[in-house]
């Protein structure tokens, strides 16, 4: 009797089961009776006079998982949610928008940083938050109350505190409008960049590399900043101070060759626990790893050194093999998680690696990662580079090509061993915004590291937003099973910008430009603020929500004004539209004491300022012949961060704004612009 009750209860589905999402997914079969948010929850709250309990989370998150399997699987816990709440899940990645307001609202409730998952009490009629938190144990324990009872603390207070609760509420509306930015009249200062510098050359971790103490996230935004400043100050003349260069090529290296990169598979987790970047939070995101392949290619660009050359070919064969769709489209992440366990996938038992492993190659691989030394995570060794492969040739006599060769071998012979493991999930469905990303790194190492398979895998990436996610002149936001809905946000249309000018770069298409500059009307006619400058996070057709934000700021993704300032910058300059270049401005006024109270937290904003104080130079190929592609690869060698280089065929004649100025001639031309001023053409690189 009690095993049928088992498999009926395991049939049965809520609301969720209909859901693109796959963390709604995860949840579908909770008996929990969650709601999708959508206008029939929220009548349904007003209509029963509920709370609303609002669960934010994503696929890949460990204690997402925690919570659900101690609370929201648990009958008798789903029943008292049931009878007092009007329950809603979301997922962060698509609704990044109710994610952003939420956490704030958290972070301005509890005075302390939020997370997931994210557990908010907004009031059934409109929808501000009176409680939030974020995970909470079935027990009581580390001074949390057991979830069961904060679920009878909360509704019990919204009955019996009406009046202070909506005093709170009101304060609370008072204190997210007072977040935003105002605007001013002046431009940020140049001095912010080296203030930036100083900020984080005081928290850098000289011997670690990173910023700060544990949890250490990658900010690649950050890295490229600091590889930026590098280049300017060469660019100068004079003696250039060493630390930018070293403080992001350590940090980066340390990065690589510790536990947070996947040793055998390529790919980058998604922070560190601990200061040495040993031991993750295993799960992969793909908004990590588009940056951090572009940074990889720009800083061996800048120092010839091969382990960035390595650490990119891996990411991008990982992210061809594992993360792109059949259908040309880049998924989401890689669960944290595989057979219940966290990490399980990646570790290893030291017997069974010794046991593959030949009698040569073992001891050089315990030496390098770690095995020989006592284990690192739960009784197991996750593979972290305690030492250089030169170092650990060095103790063993070996020859480093022969060190390199026996360690590659090995590290073969075990990814082979662990494909035969439960991989960890992986969410399919395809966010526009992480894509933009993922083909902006994928096109940086088709160029820097010569690869057309690279080139050709973003051009998929692209055909698949343009078929699946473009739709009516409106990107859209979210797509999974051929299923494309909900508007899409500032971060997806900045982006995807951005990436159309790192594709120009790579090979000129003239669709691409003309698509990049259909997205930039979108981008003013949406979510511009004409009045006093900057974009705000969602379009003037979004849902209202109880708070409409303009992100500044840099998180685990750069910030979208930042994004949209520097991408605006350049393609006003490419091709002479002036509205662009005003809108960058506006948006940059508007940052501009928020960047002066905290330079480093700015970074994507600190680099479209760099731009626009000193506008990079351009450089416009014309030629019918091979000089074409010859010109374009010298012209691009180097890490050249404030030069632009596109090579247009001289066939192409019908071309937008200034560059129908800049036409082909019977012999190649090379026009050469900075900022608005352009130079009459030269016939040659040596002229320039």
């Amino acid at each position: 009797m009690s095993s049928s009750i088992h498999a009926r209860d395991a049939q049965r589905t809520n609301r969720l089961a209909s859901a693109t999402s796959p963390y709604l997914q995860q949840h579908a079969h909770n008996p929990v009776d969650w709601w999708p948010w959508c206008p029939e929850a929220l009548a349904l709250a007003r209509e029963l006079d509920r709370p609303i309990l609002l669960s934010i989370g994503y696929s890949a998150c460990h204690w997402c998982h925690v919570m659900a399997h101690e609370s929201f699987e648990d009958p008798a816990t789903a029943e008292r949610m049931n009878r007092l709440f009007v329950n809603i899940k979301v997922d962060r990645e698509e609704r990044p928008d109710l994610d952003k307001v939420y956490q704030t609202a958290h972070q301005l409730l509890s005075q302390r940083a939020g997370g997931w998952p994210l557990t908010v009490f907004l009031t059934p009629d409109d929808h501000t938050p009176f409680f939030a938190g974020t995970y909470f144990p079935r027990e009581p324990r580390h001074g949390l109350p057991s979830f069961t009872q904060l679920l009878v603390g909360v509704e019990r207070a919204y009955r019996e505190q009406g009046a202070a609760i909506r005093e709170q509420n009101r304060s609370l509306l008072e204190a997210l409008a007072g977040l935003e930015p105002q605007g001013g009249a002046e431009l940020p200062e140049g001095s912010l960049l080296e203030a930036a510098f100083h900020q984080l050359a005081l928290s850098f971790d000289a011997e670690h590399g990173g910023f700060g103490r544990a949890p250490k996230f990658p900010h690649a935004t950050d890295l490229e900043l600091l590889l930026r400043r590098q280049a300017r100050l060469a660019a100068s003349g004079g003696d250039p101070d060493p630390r930018p260069l070293h403080m992001a090529g350590f940090t980066l290296e340390r990065m690589i060759r510790g536990g947070l990169t996947d040793q055998l598979g390529g790919g980058f987790c998604r922070y560190s626990v601990d200061d040495e970047w040993m031991i993750p939070h295993f799960e992969k995101m793909l908004y990590d790893n588009g940056p951090l392949l572009a940074l990889c290619c720009d800083a061996f660009s800048a120092t010839g050194e091969s382990i960035f050359r390595d650490a990119a070919l891996a990411t991008a064969d990982w992210v061809m093999r594992e993360m792109q769709s059949p259908e040309g489209g880049y998924y989401s992440t890689l669960d944290a998680d595989s057979e219940g366990h966290e990490g399980a996938f990646y570790v290893w038992d030291r017997d069974a690696v010794r046991a593959r492993l030949s009698a040569v190659e073992y001891p050089l691989f315990a030496a390098v990662y770690g095995l020989d030394r006592p284990p690192n995570f739960e009784g197991r060794w996750h593979l972290h580079g305690y030492r250089t492969p030169a170092q650990a040739a060095e103790s063993l006599g070996l020859d480093l090509p022969q060190a390199e060769a026996l360690l590659a071998s090995a590290r073969a012979t075990l990814f082979s061993a662990r494909e035969q493991r439960v991989h960890p999930g992986r969410d399919e469905k395809i966010l526009t915004a992480w894509n933009a990303l993922m083909i902006k790194g994928m096109a940086r190492a088709a160029r820097v590291l010569e690869r057309p398979d690279y080139l050709e895998s973003a051009e998929q990436a692209l055909a698949f937003i343009r078929s699946m996610l473009w739709r009516d002149g409106r990107l859209l936001a979210t797509c999974k099973d051929g299923v494309a809905h909900l508007n899409a946000y500032l971060d997806d249309y900045a982006n995807l910008i951005d990436a159309l000018l790192e594709l120009l770069q790579v090979r000129w298409s003239s669709a691409d430009l003309a698509f990049a500059v259909e997205l930039a009307e979108v981008l003013l006619d949406e979510f511009h603020d004409a009045e006093r400058g900057g974009f705000w996070f969602t379009g003037r057709s979004h849902e209202p929500l109880i708070h409409r934000a303009k992100p500044l700021g840099d998180d685990s993704m750069p910030g979208g004004n930042g994004v949209a300032a520097l991408a605006l910058q350049r393609l006003g300059h490419l091709i002479g539209e002036v509205r662009y270049l005003e809108a960058a401005d506006g948006t940059l006024r508007l940052a501009a004491e928020s960047m002066r109270r905290m330079p480093h937290a700015h970074a994507s904003l600190l680099m479209a300022l760099d731009d626009w104080l000193d506008p990079p130079e351009m450089l416009v190929i014309r030629a019918a012949d091979d000089r074409l592609e010859t010109w374009q690869r010298l012209a691009q060698q180097g890490y050249r961060p404030h030069r632009f280089v596109f090579a247009i065929p001289s066939g192409i004649d019908e071309l937008p704004g200034t560059l129908a100025a800049m036409r082909g001639g019977d012999r190649p031309l090379i026009y050469r612009c900075r900022g608005t001023h352009c130079e009459p053409p030269v016939t040659s690189l040596a002229d320039l």
